[in-house]
């Protein structure tokens, strides 16, 4: 059995865990918890680091590692176009409409662990509400049905990277 095969049977055992009763609470929350990843209020997050910390930097910081992260993000879905979890099992629906056509990596959690990173940076209090957070936002993907945990782990792992090659600049 290869290496691709082991983790794939793993994704799945663990998606199958976590999708065994979609009318749940946990689906519920998982609603409310990915739409807190939707990116929207991120460029609004250097700004307030920057009037938190009087450090300018956080603005230019956060930006520029967003917006290489969204390159990055989306060079990595179209060239390799994993399939989303409706259309990888016959028969299975997402609880939700993903707002694209491929899984890997997850945007929301990528997003998430970048901003989380830099917060972590800029406030370091606050490192243990944002990497909460941040693995909730990932968690949420799953139990939705729009990734497979790899795809989490990835995002997480290029949100992370990025953020912090980003902070390593200063």
């Amino acid at each position: 059995m290869n290496l691709l095969h082991r983790i794939h049977t793993c994704d799945l055992l663990i998606f199958n865990h976590l999708r065994r009763n979609p009318k749940t609470l946990l689906t519920l929350l998982s609603r409310y918890w990915s739409k807190t990843g939707d990116g929207f209020a991120y460029p609004f997050i250097g700004i307030a680091l920057w009037l938190i910390t009087g450090r300018v930097d956080a603005i230019w910081v956060s930006a520029t590692a967003f917006l290489i992260e969204r390159i990055i993000y989306v060079a990595l879905k179209h060239s390799l176009k994993r399939a989303r979890p409706a259309d990888a099992i016959t028969g299975y629906q997402s609880v939700i409409r993903p707002s694209d056509q491929f899984s890997f990596p997850s945007g929301h959690t990528s997003g998430a662990f970048l901003m989380a990173t830099i917060m972590s940076y800029y406030l370091p209090p606050l490192t243990f509400i944002v990497y909460p957070w941040a693995v909730g936002v990932g968690v949420s993907r799953v139990v939705l049905g729009v990734h497979f945990p790899t795809d989490t782990l990835a995002g997480m792992a290029l949100g992370c990277s990025i953020a912090i090659v980003s902070l390593s600049t200063l």
